[in-house]
């Protein structure tokens, strides 16, 4: 069996009593790929220490994302001139965001999200970057959050029906929504585009 391709999220190890060189140093000692979400004033540091940038957000914001159409001019800008500093700096994946559902039903929060993904499907081809969109718990971390159940991901991605966009399942926050992780991402593995892990509760080690 391959191994494992680990990496780290930047934010949950960014404290003030470690330095990003001495992280990034201890990182490729432990034999970690690289780090997810580092802001780009840090992207030069990650390279020096000989360490890959996995992913970086494709897009503002979080709660106002691509659920609603009034947002798709201003995303298709960002995620574009994201898609470019993603292929000069080897950056494989940027993580997209439905946006909470304030007062949207899914079914109408699916449909605009989709459209907002078919937008930029086809550059992201062309670039060879894959937009991965990112499932998180609407319980405890991000309430309203429309993307919060893998089923509706799925759909999107289906109807998308590109090979460059895809999940980010995250194994805490849909333990949080659904459990039942190893069946789920088995049988939605080819919708997966990335993986974020950490234990629940706690956000811990698993």
């Amino acid at each position: 069996m391959s191994r494992i391709r680990q990496s780290i999220s930047f934010w949950c190890f960014k404290r003030d009593d470690l330095p990003f060189p001495k992280l990034c140093q201890e990182a490729k000692r432990i034999g970690y790929e690289g780090f997810e979400m580092v802001s780009e004033d840090h992207w030069d540091i990650v390279k020096q220490a000989g360490l890959k940038l996995i992913t970086h957000a494709g897009h503002g914001t979080l709660t106002n994302g691509l659920n609603r159409k009034e947002n798709h001019d201003r995303i298709e800008r960002e995620i574009k001139t994201l898609i470019d500093k993603a292929v000069d700096r080897k950056i494989p994946a940027l993580i997209c965001f439905s946006g909470n559902r304030a007062g949207l039903s899914d079914e109408e929060g699916l449909h605009h999200t989709v459209a907002g993904l078919k937008r930029v499907a086809s550059y992201a081809e062309g670039k060879g970057v894959t937009l991965v969109l990112e499932l998180l718990n609407s319980k405890v971390n991000h309430k309203d959050y429309q993307c919060d159940k893998t089923a509706w991901g799925v759909d999107v991605i289906k109807r998308v029906g590109s090979p460059r966009v895809k999940l980010l399942y995250d194994i805490y926050h849909m333990q949080i929504m659904e459990g039942d992780l190893i069946r789920t991402m088995t049988d939605n593995m080819e919708h997966i585009g990335h993986i974020h892990t950490a234990g629940n509760p706690g956000r811990h080690d698993l």
